[in-house]
């Protein structure tokens, strides 16, 4: 197989143990996995996009939005098997000079920002990468503060560093880096220079239960009306102000 540029891997196991057949529920009338794969191609910057699923249902899928698909192992589809693994059998099945994670987990992740994380890892010349959220709130560890100082005046939120819980909506890596990470340790997640890429809170509803699904239904049909939202206030109130 010819060696690619960049590949999205759109991971998409059938199991899910938090809620059933995840990749395949229908968000705003589409089957999740649709999301992921129309912000990969919106995005342009990808080679190849390719579904990587142990189930031949995908492979329907997969032809159906017109990009590739590779059938994982099934030693490498259950529900204990680690990330690591996942990518370092892609990436041997699949050559390449990148590999970008585009996980079908956050369906409001637009192209846009697919586009800036891939720029920003290449721009940064980073060898791993994952996409995190700023979250500007106090935030406390095994009871001992995070980002703020319990003998100072309590900080406003606006004054705070913002901590940054991942997100996971891409996570990027060069392809040789991992493997000879992975060959040489058993592990290669966080390998050679990593960085992290900060999205915006649309992307950062993560589908894991049913609750998640519920507000990113909600959220893709409000946006699908292509309205723009604006800021609205209680009448009486606007009017005592003019008064």
């Amino acid at each position: 197989m010819k060696k690619a540029g960049t590949i999205a891997m759109i991971p998409a196991r059938m199991g899910s143990t938090r809620l059933a057949m995840k990749n395949l529920a229908l968000v705003a009338g589409k089957p999740m996995i649709y999301y992921a794969i129309k912000a990969a191609k919106d995005s342009r910057v990808f080679d190849r996009i390719v579904v990587n699923s142990e189930s031949d249902v995908f492979a329907r899928i997969a032809k159906r939005y017109g990009v590739d698909f590779y059938k994982r192992p099934e030693q490498w589809a259950g529900s204990t098997v680690k990330s690591d693994f996942v990518v370092y059998d892609f990436i041997s099945n699949n050559p390449c000079d990148m590999v970008a994670w585009v996980n079908p987990t956050s369906p409001l992740q637009q192209a846009d920002e697919v586009r800036r994380a891939v720029e920003h890892f290449k721009k940064e010349k980073l060898d791993s990468m994952i996409t995190v959220k700023d979250e500007q709130v106090h935030c406390v560890y095994r009871g001992k503060p995070v980002n703020f100082d319990i003998k100072k005046v309590f900080a406003q939120t606006q004054d705070l560093l913002p901590v940054q819980p991942f997100v996971y909506s891409v996570m990027m890596w060069k392809s040789d880096i991992f493997r000879s990470e992975f060959e040489k340790r058993g592990r290669a997640f966080f390998c050679g220079k990593t960085g992290y890429f900060p999205v915006s809170k649309l992307s950062a509803v993560i589908i894991k239960r049913q609750e998640d699904l519920m507000l990113a239904d909600y959220l893709l049909k409000s946006l699908s009306r292509g309205a723009a939202y604006r800021v609205r206030y209680d009448k009486l109130a606007v009017k005592g102000r003019r008064g």
